[in-house]
């Protein structure tokens, strides 16, 4: 006998409850790919515990890393080396991001926390010219090819989860710590968006629940 859904659901639950990774660290190999080899400044919005901003060091002379949660930030500054080019500051975005123009801007799994037309004008006015805006966004899933992707995810998901966690039981990864909420837009209604905004912007539905924006100022 087949077991119901919500049993299975449940099961799922607590297999990554006892075995959880992080998602968007998945796709920070990605963010740099899309990245010119040296530049001057990045920004890392919603920067969490760091980890992005840490590997931004290695391509950028200074990173600095914006977060709205205090003790996220005070864990990044705590994780990075005092002789890493970056830094921290607490402030809610996009109103509390720096006046100063960036050769990249980066934000991943933030802007469905943020009001979105205002962010993306934000992070466009402060991009340099010729720089680049990354963007990892969760999207509410409405379409067929949504919920296939979705559906395509979850055994992947079991998967990522046994060899990121060599099959053991492990703790949350301080990553994951701060707050989350579920996305209110489609990712028809980002992109319709975006393409407003940020003419040219090249967008992408991908797995494990998630969408790619990229954007290049001229």
């Amino acid at each position: 006998m087949t077991p119901p859904p919500h049993r299975i659901l449940r099961a799922l639950d607590r297999f990554h409850a006892a075995r959880p990774w992080d998602h968007n660290a998945l796709f920070h190999p990605w963010i740099l790919r899309q990245l010119p080899a040296r530049v001057g400044s990045a920004l890392d919005v919603g920067c969490g515990s760091g980890d992005l901003a840490r590997l931004l060091a290695g391509r950028a002379g200074r990173v600095h890393g914006i977060d709205a949660d205090p003790a996220i930030t005070a864990r990044a500054r705590a994780l990075t080396p005092a002789t890493a080019p970056v830094t921290y500051t607490v402030a809610d975005a996009p109103a509390g991001l720096p006046d100063r123009s960036h050769d990249v801007i980066t934000c991943v799994a933030v802007l469905h926390h943020l009001p979105f037309t205002g962010a993306l004008e934000a992070f466009r006015d402060r991009l340099a010219p010729g720089g680049t805006l990354v963007v990892v966004g969760l999207h509410r899933a409405r379409t067929p090819v949504d919920h296939l992707l979705g559906l395509a995810s979850v055994p992947l998901n079991i998967v990522m989860a046994l060899l990121r966690n060599r099959g053991r039981r492990a703790p949350r990864p301080v990553s994951m710590s701060a707050p989350t909420r579920p996305a209110d837009l489609t990712f028809a209604e980002i992109a319709r968006e975006a393409r407003t905004v940020l003419p040219g912007a090249r967008l992408r539905r991908r797995l494990f629940w998630r969408y790619t924006l990229v954007w290049r100022r001229r």
